[in-house]
């Protein structure tokens, strides 16, 4: 009968065989499922590696009219998304109307 020693010693010397198989073996399976994508043309979408894109997800609206404002030489395009340059935010915290400001 074997000691729990000599058996784990056992396992780590199999463990170590495992893995040389499994590299030598590996090499094969790279090559093999490199030639039957190339073969059949398979994308990574098609393999799960790549998600389609999602059904209903929505786009951000594009802007129907471009609207400008000028003040001096600094201009703004009055775009809906992002951060209002600090000229804007300073007239309208003012209490100002930026819309006297509108090029037309």
């Amino acid at each position: 009968m074997s000691t729990y020693a000599e058996l784990q010693a056992q396992i780590k010397k199999l463990q170590e065989q495992a893995e040389q198989v499994k590299a030598k073996e590996l090499e094969t399976v790279i090559t093999d499922i490199k030639a039957k994508i190339a073969e059949y043309g398979l994308t990574a979408e098609q393999l799960g590696f790549a998600s389609a894109p999602k059904k209903g997800a929505k786009k951000a609206a594009a802007k129907e009219t471009t609207v400008m404002y000028k003040n001096g030489d600094q201009t703004w395009s009055g775009a809906v998304r992002g951060r209002k340059p600090d000229w804007v935010k300073e007239i309208l915290d003012a209490g100002g109307d930026i819309e006297q400001f509108r090029v037309k």
